[in-house]
């Protein structure tokens, strides 16, 4: 069974595309592309399942057409729309040096402060605004680069030097 802190949300599945069970994927990342994996995880019901894709192809940067094994109509890809999907962290692959990757690649690494110690996981990463924030367990952390002294990605942990007074917020 796949749990919640094991993946993170890379997008939803907006709509069925023609009739052969292909499904519009709206993305935030695009993660699966890089990583070459053979699965996304979809949200069903509450439960987190695993759908292997046949095949896929970019509309445009924030949209792909994707299509799952089992679903060879468009009746039967349209019980997967409105579907969050989400992908496992242990499949995806650390950036290059030179490398963009999303805010959202961190949800699931630990957060140690210099002074304070370690703060704990980030289970969600708010990037809906241009202050991009951690949320790690109560408090919401600001996810400045100037903040952070040390990524570790084979370890999953970020070492930031917060503001004093910042963790009393």
């Amino acid at each position: 069974m796949i749990k919640e802190p094991e993946v993170y949300k890379i997008g939803s599945i907006t709509r069925t595309h023609g009739v052969r069970g292909e499904v519009s994927l709206s993305f935030t990342d695009d993660v699966w592309d890089r990583a070459d994996a053979d699965y996304l995880v979809l949200r069903i019901d509450g439960i987190l399942v695993p759908f292997f894709m046949e095949e896929y192809r970019f509309r445009s940067d924030t949209t792909a057409l994707v299509k799952f094994q089992d679903y060879d109509s468009a009746e039967s890809a349209r019980e997967l729309c409105g579907c969050e999907v989400y992908f496992p962290h242990a499949l995806t692959p650390a950036p290059q040096e030179d490398e963009e990757y999303s805010w959202r690649y961190f949800t699931g690494f630990r957060v140690a402060d210099e002074k304070a110690g370690e703060l704990g996981e980030i289970t969600y990463v708010d990037d809906s605004t241009q202050n991009v924030l951690f949320q790690v367990g109560e408090r919401l952390i600001p996810a400045v680069e100037s903040f952070i002294t040390d990524i570790d990605h084979q370890a999953r942990i970020i070492r930031m030097q917060l503001p004093d007074g910042l963790l009393e917020l």
